[in-house]
């Protein structure tokens, strides 16, 4: 899914089309519907549905980043009254990032909440979007403009030989109480060592830009249960995270399973009863 839809915009991010739209009209902080992007991702992604700026929805980032390189990102959508209201896609947009689709998030029936937390890279002023889809087919949104620059060619922040040595490990850490009933649900941080290299970094020393090598498909199971599905894009920031909620069935382990760009795959599990805290 995400990949399909970068290669519709990504002539519009990279190509030839770059130094039109680095001439139009730059969007307004006070005003969504101002930046020339969501037009075209509007277009491609939704297909002209009505997209509702509704209040179930909500998105937490900084007006001002202080590392545009870690900037934090919570969605939240309340539950809603029936299950034709339950959310079924998450996407998160960042309208001026060279790749604007940075996560599409899919949630199955029993699955992961509408309730995530992340980190992201962003590169220059930008409205950030978290779209909703519910099981009937509406569109909620929700918007933030944030502010900062040169997330996506900040050099990476750790020893790249270390990182190397570390990549595809990965963490589960309950965040919180455990649930001490049926039907409660728990929230995990989850996390995986890559460097995730956007391509546009600048390597000091050989003053060569680092290759692009960052992690594409994410799924997170309980069990056999898959609880969230993500195509994710390399403006998830080194060692990407995802902060989700579930509600546990039984006791079988947490498991991820990591695609990245050069087809490696990488995976763990960790039992409910043993997660790091």
């Amino acid at each position: 899914m995400l990949r399909r839809h970068l290669l519709l915009v990504g002539g519009l991010a990279w190509g030839g089309s770059a130094a039109a739209l680095a001439q139009a009209p730059k969007a307004s902080p006070d005003d969504p519907e101002s930046s020339p992007m969501w037009h075209k991702l509007r277009q491609q992604l939704f297909e002209g549905r009505s997209i509702q700026m509704d209040a179930r929805i909500s998105l937490q980032a900084p007006r001002r980043a202080e590392d545009p390189a870690f900037v934090p990102l919570a969605i939240h959508v309340a539950p809603g009254a029936t299950p034709a209201d339950d959310i079924r896609r998450l996407t998160l947009l960042i309208d001026n990032n060279p790749t604007p689709i940075a996560a599409v998030v899919d949630l199955p029936a029993g699955g992961a909440m509408a309730d995530l937390e992340t980190r992201v890279r962003v590169d220059e002023y930008t409205f950030v979007r978290a779209v909703a889809e519910t099981a009937d087919g509406r569109v909620l949104m929700a918007t933030r403009f944030v502010k900062a620059s040169g997330g996506c060619s900040a050099p990476a922040g750790g020893d790249e030989a270390a990182m190397r040595a570390a990549m595809g490990r990965m963490l589960f850490r309950l965040e919180g109480a455990a649930p001490t009933a049926a039907g409660q649900a728990m929230t995990v941080q989850w996390m995986v060592s890559h460097p995730n290299h956007s391509g546009m970094a600048m390597n000091q020393l050989t003053r060569t830009f680092t290759p692009s090598e960052y992690v594409r498909k994410l799924h997170i199971y309980q069990g056999d249960r898959l609880l969230l599905a993500a195509d994710v894009d390399f403006a998830l920031s080194e060692n990407p995270s995802l902060r989700f909620r579930f509600v546990p069935q039984g006791n079988a382990p947490l498991r991820a399973e990591v695609v990245d760009t050069f087809e490696r795959r990488y995976s763990a599990q960790a039992a409910l009863d043993s997660l790091a805290r």
